[in-house]
């Protein structure tokens, strides 16, 4: 993978860098409990094409998860200044990358869209500038996961912008305004990756991670698992430099931190992938709950 083959949306810019800023019920069935809360390092686009250990895990989790009403996506390839949601009833397949066999331009995933969730949570985070895109459909950070988790395109989709102008610890509060979905049972799944540098990526066979990758993808696990927020919200100055290298722009983080918000302190976390592409790509999956 080269810088080419993404497009690099505004989020580049995002003020939340770690070092500049330290309607009526669903209609798709009956919810099964509280959902589970995901996060998941989607990688290449072109993984929508693969059938490796990463996409069959994907595979796996659809499988095993309760079947939700609706699916609420936080990708790290929709930014914009106020927390948008997208309420397109027929979303389109999103193509925001250049450079890819033609193979990859052909796959459509035509899921519905639920207008009506989408105002739901507008209404929810009004007090945050929540407003409604009528045109947005799904990038590639939606849509390369979902073909695998749920390859019938038959699950409602939505997806919510992360806001440009909120710090790291303003996008956790954020996210815990999502708590109440689960329990609706929809599904938020935040997607980005929580190593992810395009400058240093190197394709070569069987390439391993870089140590610095290694150590930030660690650093992160353990954060997690003690719940230490000072850590996941880069508030350690001495790291800061591990920090730069692992995202030296910040929007393939930030989705994690709405997963952190919409979980909570008694959801077991567990991580159903762990892995790298290219050297410096953290594939790690994390599940709440």
């Amino acid at each position: 993978m080269t810088r080419r083959h993404f497009f690099h949306t505004a989020m580049a810019l995002i003020a939340a860098h770690p070092l500049a800023q330290a309607a009526g019920p669903l209609a798709t069935g009956p919810a099964r409990g509280r959902m589970p809360v995901l996060f998941i390092g989607h990688g290449s686009p072109m993984n929508a094409l693969r059938n490796t250990p990463f996409t069959r895990h994907l595979g796996a989790l659809g499988r095993e998860l309760p079947r939700p009403r609706a699916i609420l996506v936080v990708s790290a390839h929709w930014a914009a200044e106020q927390p948008l949601l997208s309420a397109v009833a027929r979303p389109e397949t999103i193509y925001d990358f250049g450079g890819f066999p033609t193979a990859l331009y052909g796959v459509r995933y035509p899921s519905p869209g639920q207008p009506a969730l989408a105002q739901q949570v507008a209404r929810q985070l009004k007090a945050a500038g929540g407003g409604l895109d009528m045109q947005r459909g799904l990038d590639h950070g939606a849509w390369t996961v979902l073909h695998h988790m749920y390859p019938q395109a038959d699950i409602p989709v939505i997806q919510l912008a992360m806001s440009t102008r909120l710090r790291m610890d303003e996008h956790v509060a954020l996210g815990t305004e999502l708590r109440a979905l689960r329990e609706e049972g929809v599904l938020v799944l935040a997607s980005g990756n929580i190593v992810h540098n395009l400058r240093l990526t190197d394709e070569t066979p069987g390439v391993q991670a870089y140590d610095w990758a290694l150590e930030f993808d660690s650093l992160v696990k353990t954060a997690l698992l003690q719940r230490d927020m000072p850590s996941l919200l880069a508030q350690d100055a001495r790291k800061h430099s591990l920090w730069h290298k692992a995202h030296p722009s910040i929007e393939h983080y930030v989705p994690l931190l709405y997963a952190l918000g919409a979980a909570n302190e008694n959801d077991a976390i567990s991580f159903p992938y762990t892995g790298f592409e290219e050297a410096s790509l953290s594939m790690r999956s994390v599940r709440f709950g």
